[in-house]
């Protein structure tokens, strides 16, 4: 009934859509955080809050991936959600410079000096450095993106879509790791339908990439 609703509200107005369903997102991170510390938020450090931003990060991406994808066979026209990928677009780049930032600032306010050895050494487990190495790419990848206004009709570009790909399936396995909330619990079946999901919108993606690639060559070989 909900998809039905959904599927209906995105071939009458895809913005609206497209926003519920980040809300929805959203929401779930949000009330997956403040679960996790029985809604006592008052007296939360820095170290407690800055995960949720990520968690909001993470959703709002997954929800662009959902719109993008679905929405070419659901009717959801592309110039109509324009808005809607330029406001989240702020609230990604907005989150993604926040999450990583609290913490650091947090780090060097304690004594603990800057980054990298200040959450490698102070804040993960030896065993996980790595994961949060991988955060930390991850970082430079999506601010690295923000360029595409700039560089985004060069034919180059399409391996930065590919690189920005890789990077929501590494911040996927990051969060998976190091989150508190996505480490059990009924989020951790939220976060884990996220990752299935996105390989799935990516594999289809890929594939009709192959598709069209293949269908060009075989068109290029009768021209000649």
């Amino acid at each position: 009934m909900a998809g039905t609703t959904w599927r209906n509200l995105a071939a009458k107005n895809p913005p609206a859509a497209a926003w519920l369903l980040s809300a929805a997102v959203i929401g779930v991170a949000v009330v997956a955080w403040g679960q996790t510390w029985r809604w006592h938020l008052a007296g939360l450090t820095t170290y407690q809050i800055f995960p949720v931003i990520g968690l909001v990060a993470f959703s709002t991406m997954w929800a662009q991936y959902a719109v993008a994808e679905l929405g070419k066979y659901l009717a959801m026209s592309g110039d109509r959600l324009a808005g809607y990928f330029r406001a989240t677009g702020f609230i990604v780049l907005a989150a993604i410079a926040l999450h990583p930032g609290l913490l650091i600032w947090q780090l060097w306010r304690d004594g603990f000096g800057l980054p990298p050895g200040s959450y490698l050494d102070h804040f993960v487990a030896p065993g996980l450095r790595w994961v949060a190495l991988i955060g930390t790419v991850c970082f430079f990848i999506f601010l690295a993106y923000e360029l595409r206004y700039k560089f985004g009709r060069r034919p180059w570009w399409r391996y930065m879509d590919y690189l920005i790909d890789a990077a929501m399936l590494a911040i996927f396995y990051h969060g998976l790791r190091l989150g508190t909330q996505t480490s059990g619990g009924w989020f951790h079946a939220v976060w884990i339908f996220y990752g299935v999901t996105l390989l799935s919108l990516l594999a289809h993606k890929y594939y009709k990439l192959a598709r069209r690639k293949e269908a060009e060559s075989r068109l290029g070989s009768s021209e000649i």
